[in-house]
């Protein structure tokens, strides 16, 4: 027996494959104007290889750690989300920074590059889930409720970079920082050193495993902030004593990784290294034997012992590229779950070849584009990164 598939008409239930067509009421940005290629087009490398020829020096294409390997075989430059906006900002020659990644490290891009040079993202809707968990009106809710307490003027904020560039404007007009996952203990310090209190966004995990694991804390002088209850779900005593005050944000992919997911690889693996990124659970990194970002989980792997076993607690494509990339030791998935960061994934092929040929074509498709005064903000917090001791 035979069958035939059709593709969905476009009904209001219908899946937006991939990114065509718009749906506001669940995303934004869904829209690619144009024709995308098909995923099946076997063109595709050959094509996107044209595309960045035709090119030249007038395009620069940053891929993130997270993304395809069909996606990363055309960076220019491959990173984390900072050092993918470093070298952005390094390239001022360069008229046109294609991301592969997510929103929020082209509006990164953006701020740190020049007025001139235009930031392009293959897929609006490759978004982040964590970012999207600090809206700014609620930051700006519960700043003000600080405010009523009498401990704003206690408290510095701090905002992860995986957090959009208004969180970013918020933190640097109340003179804090930005912090990564590599120098997160290094902001807090400084923090601590201008304050007593620390505000940290949006994410919960890297905060907490910062402060107690890394800088002697308790748990108890954590305290978290959830904006979808009245006064972040805190009575004023708890707000008054606390040291940490955590936002309820978390990274869909880091917080899957449970408790049971050590257990199980332990059992199954003798003698297996566990290595987790900090964004995930406290208990996981406690349980884990190494924690560290996402260029320390490539050097750690790097440098193992060949016949060396490892279970490494990140993204799916990133430690399936360093497997591959390390065939004299046994590297694998945490979880026996595959997960992809979904977002991040939205940067396929067929996005990435719509975007240089519409660039080759005379058109500039999906800018991402800071506003001046959010972009100065930002920019403050930022500095205070880069000039941190």
């Amino acid at each position: 027996m035979t069958s035939t598939w059709t593709e969905p008409a476009n009904t209001p239930v219908a899946l937006l494959l991939l990114g065509q067509g718009t749906d506001p009421a669940s995303e934004r940005g869904v829209d690619c104007p144009g024709e995308l290629p098909a995923p099946s087009d076997p063109d595709l490398v050959a094509r996107a290889e044209a595309a960045k020829a035709a090119l030249g020096g007038r395009v620069f294409v940053l891929g993130h750690h997270y993304q395809r390997d069909e996606v990363i075989r055309f960076a220019d430059v491959t990173g984390d989300s900072f050092k993918l906006a470093q070298q952005a900002a390094a390239r001022p020659e360069a008229e046109f920074i294609v991301f592969c990644g997510v929103h929020f490290m082209a509006e990164s891009a953006d701020i740190l590059t020049k007025p001139e040079q235009r930031v392009i993202l293959p897929d609006l809707a490759a978004g982040c889930s964590m970012a999207d968990m600090a809206v700014l009106g609620q930051v700006e809710t519960a700043w003000e409720h600080f405010q009523d307490l009498g401990i704003a003027g206690d408290i510095v904020p701090v905002t992860y970079m995986n957090s959009s560039a208004d969180i970013k404007g918020f933190v640097g007009r109340n003179e804090g920082v930005v912090c990564t996952s590599s120098n997160a203990k290094r902001a807090l310090t400084w923090s601590f050193e201008q304050g007593s209190k620390v505000f940290f966004l949006p994410d919960q995990h890297l905060g907490r495993n910062t402060a107690v694991l890394e800088m002697g804390f308790d748990l108890d002088d954590c305290v978290l902030y959830d904006p979808h209850k009245p006064q972040g779900g805190l009575t004023d005593e708890q707000l008054r004593n606390a040291r940490m005050i955590l936002w309820r944000g978390h990274c869909s992919v880091h917080g899957r990784f449970t408790i049971d997911s050590v257990r199980e690889v332990r059992e199954r693996v003798p003698g297996v290294n566990v290595l987790v990124h900090p964004e995930c659970r406290h208990d996981v990194v406690r349980a884990a034997d190494h924690v560290g970002s996402t260029e320390y989980i490539i050097k750690a792997l790097d440098a193992a012992e060949p016949g060396s076993a490892w279970a490494v607690g990140t993204e799916l494509n990133l430690v399936r590229r360093l497997a591959l990339a390390h065939p004299d030791k046994r590297i694998m998935f945490l979880d026996r779950t595959v997960c992809y960061c979904s977002t991040m994934n939205r940067i396929d092929l067929p996005h990435l070849v719509w975007a240089l040929e519409e660039l080759v074509a005379g058109r500039v498709p999906n800018v991402i584009t800071v506003d001046e005064k959010t972009a100065h903000e930002a920019r403050v917090a930022l500095d205070q990164m880069l000039a941190l001791p």
